[in-house]
C-alpha cells in the first residue's frame, strides 16, 4: 500500500511537471527594448531647465527648517514654467508647494507629484554636486535623478500643454514636499489641506518605481516597474542589561555577546512568513516570457508549482526582490560601554524593519519581540509605520498608467512592483484610493547607484518621453 502511494505521488509529481512544461512551451519569448528621444532641440531645452533646478541646492535637514531656501527655489519654478504659475492656484506651505489647474468637468482630480528636497552630497564627485554640468549626454548633480527630473517632467508637460491651449478634463494638482528625504511634515500637510478642502483624488502619481534594467538575473531588458503599494517602516531598539564589571573577569552571557547571538540567529533564519502577494506573482508572471534561460520561465511561469521553492532560493537570486515576500529587518547602529576594559551595564543594537502587509505593522514587532525575549533583550519601539494600500491591478487607475506606458514605451514590460523604501505617496491615504509609485525616466546601474551616493545623474535623451507620459496621463482622463 504505502508503495502504491508513493508511485502513485511521483506520477502526480511528473504529470505536473510536464504540465508546467507544455505550459512553457506554448509561452512566447520575448524581449524588450528602450528608445530614447533623438530630438535634440528638446533634450537640450529640457537638460537646460534641470540643470538649473539641479544647481539651487536643496538640501533638507531634520534640525533646522530653512524654508527660504525652498521659497528660493519656487522663485526659479516660476521663472522656467511661467504659464504654469500664471494659469494655477498655489498654495505653499512651509517651503511646500501644491497648484491646481482647474478641468472642465467636476471628475475626480488626478495629482502628480514629486519632491524637490535633496540629501547631503558629500565625498569627491566627477562633477561638483550642485553645478548641474551637462556632460556626456547627461545632466549631472544632486537631484537629478532624485527627483527633480520628474518634477522638471510633470511641471514642462503642463507648460507646453497649456501653451497649447488645452483644458484639463479634470482637475490636476501639482505638488512638491520640500521633506521627503527625511520623512518630515511636508507631504503629511499638503494631503491635510487637500482633506481640509474636500478634495478626494482619483489617483496620484509619484515616484517608487522606474524604467530599470534587468531587475533579475537572467532577465535583461528594460522593464516599468509600476509601485503599486509601500511596505511599512520602523526603527527598533533592542536592549541588553547587566551589572557591568570590570573585563578582567568577565562572567558569561553578558549585554554584547546577547545580542551578538541574537543578531546571529536572525541572520540564520528569519522569523518573518514569506508570501508571495497578488502583487509580486503578478510581477513574475509579466518577467516569465523575458527571462533568458528555459528554467527560469519555467518557474516564473509555473508559480502554482513552484512558490515553495522559489521562495527559498529568492534570497540568493536578488535581495531586492526577496525584500518582496517578507517583513525584513536590517541592524544598522549598537553601542555599548566607553571603555576597552568595561563591562556594559546596557549594551543596544538598533534596527531597521520594513514590514509587509501580509504580517503586518503590529504581528511583525510582536514576532521579533518574542525573539528578542528570548536572549533576555528587551524591545523598544522607536517608529512604527503601516504598509500602505496596495493599488488595485484591476482598477481603472492601474489600466491607465499601464495602457499609457504602452504607448509612450510601446517595448517596454510593464511590471508590478513592491516598493521596500519610502514616498511621499504614502500620507495621501486619506484622499487618494490609487497611488502609482513612478517615475517615466530611466534609471540604470548608474542612476541607481549615484541616488543618495556619489555622481548622481540623468540621461537626458529619457527626458522628452517623460514629458510625452505625463501629457498622456493628463489626457487620459478623458475617456474615465
Amino acid at each position: 500500500m504505502v508503495l502504491y502511494i508513493i508511485l502513485a505521488l511521483l506520477a502526480l509529481l511528473v504529470a505536473a511537471l510536464l504540465a508546467a512544461v507544455v505550459r512553457t512551451l506554448a509561452m512566447p519569448h520575448k524581449q524588450t527594448s528602450y528608445v530614447p528621444s533623438t530630438d535634440e532641440k528638446r533634450i537640450n531645452e529640457y537638460a537646460q531647465k534641470l540643470s538649473r533646478m539641479v544647481q539651487v541646492e536643496t538640501i533638507s535637514d531634520r534640525s533646522k527648517a530653512e524654508v527660504k531656501k525652498f521659497r528660493g527655489f519656487h522663485t526659479l519654478m516660476r521663472e522656467l514654467f511661467p504659464k504654469v504659475f500664471a494659469n494655477c492656484e498655489e498654495v505653499e506651505i512651509d517651503g511646500n508647494l501644491l497648484l491646481k489647474w482647474k478641468g472642465k468637468t467636476s471628475k475626480q482630480p488626478i495629482l502628480l507629484m514629486s519632491h524637490m528636497d535633496v540629501v547631503e552630497a558629500t565625498g569627491e564627485w566627477t562633477h561638483a554636486p550642485f553645478s548641474g554640468d551637462i556632460a556626456d549626454g547627461k545632466v549631472w548633480g544632486r537631484g537629478a535623478a532624485d527627483t527633480k527630473c520628474s518634477l522638471m517632467a510633470f511641471f514642462q508637460s503642463v507648460e507646453e500643454m497649456i501653451a497649447d491651449g488645452y483644458v484639463p478634463e479634470c482637475d490636476v494638482y501639482l505638488a512638491s514636499s520640500c521633506t521627503e528625504e527625511i520623512g518630515g511634515s511636508g507631504a503629511p500637510k499638503l494631503a491635510g489641506w487637500l482633506k481640509e478642502h474636500g478634495v478626494k483624488l482619483f489617483m496620484l502619481c509619484d515616484e517608487g518605481g522606474s524604467i530599470i534594467q534587468n531587475p533579475l538575473g537572467g532577465v535583461n531588458g528594460h522593464y516599468a516597474a509600476v509601485g503599486i503599494f509601500e511596505k511599512g517602516y520602523g526603527d527598533v531598539k533592542f536592549i541588553a542589561r547587566s551589572k557591568g564589571g570590570h573585563a578582567s573577569a568577565p562572567g558569561r552571557n553578558t549585554p554584547i555577546p546577547r545580542l551578538a547571538k541574537f543578531i546571529a540567529a536572525v541572520e540564520k533564519k528569519s522569523p518573518f512568513k514569506v508570501q508571495f502577494s497578488p502583487a509580486v506573482e503578478a510581477m513574475f508572471e509579466r518577467l516569465a516570457p523575458y527571462a533568458g534561460p528555459f528554467y527560469l520561465r519555467l518557474v516564473m511561469h509555473n508559480l502554482w508549482l513552484f512558490k515553495p521553492v522559489l521562495g527559498k532560493v529568492m534570497p540568493l537570486i536578488s535581495a531586492q526582490a526577496a525584500a518582496m515576500l517578507k517583513t525584513t529587518i536590517a541592524f544598522t547602529m549598537q553601542e555599548g560601554s566607553r571603555g576597552y576594559n568595561v563591562l556594559p551595564q546596557e549594551a543596544s543594537v538598533c534596527a531597521n524593519l520594513r514590514f509587509i502587509p501580509h504580517q503586518g505593522t503590529e504581528e511583525s514587532l510582536a514576532v521579533i519581540t518574542d525573539m528578542a525575549s528570548k536572549f533576555g533583550l528587551e524591545t523598544e519601539v522607536i517608529y512604527k509605520g503601516y504598509p500602505s494600500k496596495s493599488l488595485d491591478l484591476k482598477g481603472e487607475a492601474f489600466a491607465i498608467v499601464q495602457n499609457t506606458i504602452n504607448a509612450v514605451f510601446p517595448d517596454v514590460c510593464v511590471m508590478p512592483y513592491v516598493v521596500t523604501g519610502g514616498t511621499d505617496a504614502r500620507f495621501y491615504g486619506e484622499v487618494c484610493d490609487s497611488c502609482v509609485r513612478f517615475s517615466p525616466v530611466l534609471y540604470g546601474p548608474e542612476q541607481m547607484a549615484g541616488m543618495h551616493g556619489l555622481n548622481e545623474n540623468i540621461e537626458a535623451n529619457c527626458l522628452p518621453p517623460a514629458v510625452d507620459y505625463y501629457k498622456a496621463i493628463i489626457k487620459a482622463q478623458e475617456t474615465r
